[in-house]
């Protein structure tokens, strides 16, 4: 009986990529998937430590898998535990030592390896506790497997990595440096994930618009050129490219709004604060003004274009006239999606020791206020909705009986009822209802 895996992804769509990957290897060595975790035989959680408390979170999912691998040792079964992702970039050594169980932990560079160390673990239980958490000076998706589609929507990495070091995050001591595929190996992923069924490609990084691949003759190329070359590609219906850094966004990449029809009219650009003051400290390399201006021309590049963004409210020193200059950023960009968080702490990072930390009850205050504000905008833009005609490309099934969910090109979900083969297809819906969160449609 073939042997099975259960991965658990936490946070960015960095990691929902990695997990992938990380399936592919395992299906190489004869595993295959299964949805309960009594049912696998390697249990394997990919951690994500942008957000507060991630790594207590992983602490408690691991003690649930070990009492459910001690059931399937009285059954006669083994479990191997593993851990992937940020978390371990930053825990190392102490995911072992609080959770001595575990048998591996690799950090997200280092995950080409699970194949190998599992061989290991499996073989011999001295090479349990293997941790590898080093920053190869070689790329790990050269030792990747060709991968396939998983359905119509796919994510590819082309960028890993980040230069920016802002103050409260801990991407460049977890990924490292920023590092870019070249433009050959990208495109030819795409190339591959076209033939198997993908419609959609979203291009991945952290921060993407960085990219800086070489070409099939050594010359440094940006995002810009990578976007009009994936674009080129035959079966390609929709393209799309994210995270954002603000300073990055060249005039190129812009024009590529104005020039690239697949090329989804919706973008994710960052802002985190309408302060120059906060900006500053969170070591930003833009100001509000440099914000606006690229919002400015991005809007004249495509009309029809709609932003989405990320705030953190509390940062160190932020009084109520710096959270004041946020909300009018709000108010002029008028995005139709938002994620925004309390600041919190991140252990090794220089705003985790800058003082006048803001008081808890503060931040919660100001994040109730920015909610509201930015939830406002998204339910008008919702709502301005209803009626219109939408192409929507549905990729999973709803929670009844023909029910789909898909996307429209400014990233809403959409349900309809259906009693067509519509899955993984992009159809035409008229929007007939609309929520915070969601639209309802009828297809034509």
């Amino acid at each position: 009986m073939a042997k099975k895996y259960y991965i658990k992804t936490f946070g960015c769509q960095m990691n929902v990529y990695d997990s992938s990957r990380i399936a592919d290897m395992l299906k190489n060595e004869g595993y295959i998937e299964t949805q309960k975790q009594a049912d696998a035989d390697i249990v394997l959680f990919n951690t994500c430590h942008i957000r507060e408390k991630a790594a207590e979170k992983l602490f408690s999912d691991l003690g649930r898998a070990k009492l459910i691998a001690d059931e399937r040792a009285e059954n006669g079964l083994d479990t191997v535990i593993g851990v992937a992702g940020c978390v371990v970039q930053a825990e190392d050594e102490q995911i072992i030592k609080r959770a001595p169980y575990v048998d591996f932990a690799v950090g997200p560079l280092m995950y080409y390896r699970i194949p190998e160390i599992l061989r290991k673990v499996v073989s011999d239980k001295k090479h349990k506790g293997i941790v590898d958490t080093d920053f190869p000076a070689i790329n790990k998706f050269d030792f990747l497997p060709e991968n396939k589609a998983q359905g119509a929507c796919s994510y590819l990495a082309v960028q890993e990595g980040c230069n920016n070091f802002c103050t409260y995050c801990v991407v460049p001591y977890t990924r490292g440096a920023e590092c870019s595929r070249t433009v050959k190996e990208v495109v030819e992923e795409a190339k591959r994930l076209i033939a198997t069924g993908t419609l959609e490609i979203n291009l991945l990084g952290q921060n993407v618009n960085s990219y800086h691949g070489e070409d099939e003759n050594g010359k440094e190329r940006n995002l810009a050129y990578l976007l009009h070359k994936i674009a080129e590609l035959d079966g390609l219906k929709r393209l799309r490219y994210t995270t954002s850094y603000p300073a990055d966004m060249s005039d190129d990449l812009i024009a590529c709004h104005k020039d690239i029809d697949i090329l989804m009219p919706y973008l994710h650009l960052p802002v985190q604060s309408g302060s120059d003051k906060i900006l500053k400290a969170m070591n930003r390399r833009h100001t509000s003004a440099d914000y606006l201006k690229i919002v400015e021309k991005l809007y004249a590049a495509n009309p029809k274009l709609k932003m989405s963004s990320d705030f953190i409210v509390g940062f160190p020193g932020e009084t109520d006239e710096d959270f004041a200059k946020t909300l009018e950023v709000v108010n002029k960009v008028k995005y139709i999606q938002a994620f925004s968080f309390k600041y919190s702490r991140r252990p090794g990072t220089p705003a985790a020791v800058m003082e006048n930390q803001v008081e808890e009850k503060v931040k919660k205050e100001r994040l109730d206020v920015l909610q509201t504000l930015l939830f406002d905008y998204q339910t008008k833009f919702n709502e301005a909705c209803v009626g219109q005609t939408m192409p929507v490309l549905f990729e999973q099934k709803g929670r009844h009986k023909g029910q789909l969910i898909g996307r429209t090109p400014y990233m809403q979900n959409l349900h309809i009822e259906t009693k067509g083969d519509n899955m993984n297809k992009i159809i035409d819906v008229v929007v007939t209802a609309a929520t915070t969160n969601s639209l309802s449609g009828k297809e034509i």
